[in-house]
């Protein structure tokens, strides 16, 4: 490894600071000359196309000595500080990155195929981080600012946006961005990257169609969302789907979609709109499937009235990390509505409602797998029973440090054939027959 001596790592240090304050002058003239009035009348390319011609013309009119590479760096930074989002739009261009994570202006963290690496991309200050943060929370309706300090958003190809600044972040803006790209994962990058297995993939289209109310579980960054994306993608087209999410970012292809979103409190702390408001609303509106982005709170109980009434096919994630947690955590959260209902009706509400839980799992060296496909058969005395249908088996540790294992049937056939089958869903006995199916 080369190692810099301190006069070169000087004489480096002295050119980047040149290089950005050659920029922020160019980016000042820019503002100056800026016609509002006529900007307002140009969209899109054609307008970046036109301030791009501004900034050549006002480079030219530096007495500057960047050689050609130098120049068109220069120019591209001046206008990702105009119309994007300034540092970020080189890591938002990558597309091998799925997480962004800010830790203040210096720090910048990016992950790839599942291992965290550090960046050469830093931000001027905290003031700049802050107001690239207010670009992004602008666009979507919301604030952040010493009052409200935390902020939840989207970026607009529905990526994830969260975060928190001083004074709860003590060492600056703290930005945590969960990529969602323009091109989410189908179902067939899914088979190909052995998330599941075909016989899994056949069961969960036949549940969907026979419109069985599903729960995917998991915990963070095990790959919740896309699955429910993926599993949307079986709903007929013909279907009026209600989606209720913090941030929106569910991308499903259906033409009749009506998207509702989570409304935070204004800065007197009125005007909230939770989850629970737009489920009870959504009732209101003759969906036909309900799709709630994440089940974190009391909606959960209108949620599993709504499964119990006449919605079903609904489908909704929670963080949970087995199945059997998965249960465990609707009961809390069904407690956090403020009724006090017996331990027995709770179970039976969740036993009644919900058909079938499939938990997503992020395993060591970042793969994610489906590891159960798991049915609520019903209820014996207190306890609600379930069986497993398909289950994914850790065996061990491969060289690079990834995780290798097995996906196995169980051999149990699901109770819920009979609905599948009067839905005209007919799956072959071979799918359930004992055996492993797919080796990593």
């Amino acid at each position: 490894m080369k190692i810099l001596n301190s006069p070169q790592r000087t004489a480096d240090s002295a050119k980047a600071e040149e290089f950005e304050q050659l920029k922020r002058r160019i980016h000042n003239k820019l503002v100056d000359k800026l016609d509002l009035n006529r900007i307002g009348d140009l969209q899109g390319d054609v307008l970046r196309r036109e301030i791009r011609l501004v900034v050549e013309h006002l480079c030219d009119t530096e007495e500057t000595f960047l050689n050609r590479t130098e120049r068109e760096r220069l120019i591209e930074e001046v206008l990702d500080e105009t119309f994007g989002l300034g540092p970020l739009e080189f890591l938002l261009k990558d597309h091998t990155i799925s997480d962004i994570l800010i830790n203040g202006p210096k720090n910048i963290y990016v992950e790839r195929r599942g291992k965290l690496e550090k960046t050469q991309v830093e931000f001027r200050d905290n003031q700049h981080l802050l107001q690239i943060i207010d670009r992004i929370v602008s666009k979507v309706g919301r604030r952040v600012d010493e009052v409200c300090p935390m902020v939840d958003a989207r970026l607009p190809d529905g990526s994830r946006v969260n975060a928190i600044i001083p004074p709860l972040a003590l060492d600056g803006a703290a930005v945590s961005i969960r990529r969602f790209g323009s091109n989410p994962l189908k179902l067939e990058d899914l088979l190909n990257y052995k998330a599941f297995t075909p016989e899994m993939v056949m069961l969960l289209e036949g549940a969907i169609k026979a419109r069985l109310n599903m729960i995917i579980s998991g915990g963070t960054g095990s790959g919740k969302t896309t699955l429910l994306n993926t599993l949307s993608s079986f709903i007929q087209n013909d279907q009026r789907i209600v989606t209720i999410e913090d941030a929106a970012e569910l991308q499903l292809q259906q033409d009749h979609v009506v998207r509702l979103e989570t409304r935070p409190p204004n800065i007197e702390g009125k005007g909230q709109i939770s989850a629970t408001d737009l489920v009870k609303n959504a009732l209101r509106m003759r969906p036909e499937r309900i799709i709630i982005g994440e089940c974190r709170g009391p909606e959960t109980l209108d949620m599993l009235q709504a499964m119990n009434t006449g919605h079903d096919g609904s489908l909704t994630t929670l963080h949970a990390n087995t199945p059997r947690d998965a249960l465990a955590r609707m009961e809390t959260m069904i407690m956090m509505s403020g009724f006090e209902l017996p331990i027995k009706a709770m179970r039976q509400q969740i036993s009644s409602a919900v058909n079938i839980i499939i938990q997503a799992s992020r395993l060591q060296g970042g793969i994610r797998r489906v590891t159960h496909i798991t049915e609520i058969v019903g209820m014996e005395q207190d306890t609600i029973v379930m069986q497993d249908i398909y289950r994914y088996v850790q065996q061990g540790i491969d060289e690079s440090g990834r995780a290798r294992g097995h996906f196995e049937s169980t051999g149990v056939r699901p109770v819920c054939m009979n609905k599948l089958e009067s839905a005209g869903v007919r799956l072959p006995a071979s799918a359930f027959k004992q055996r492993v199916m797919l080796q990593d």
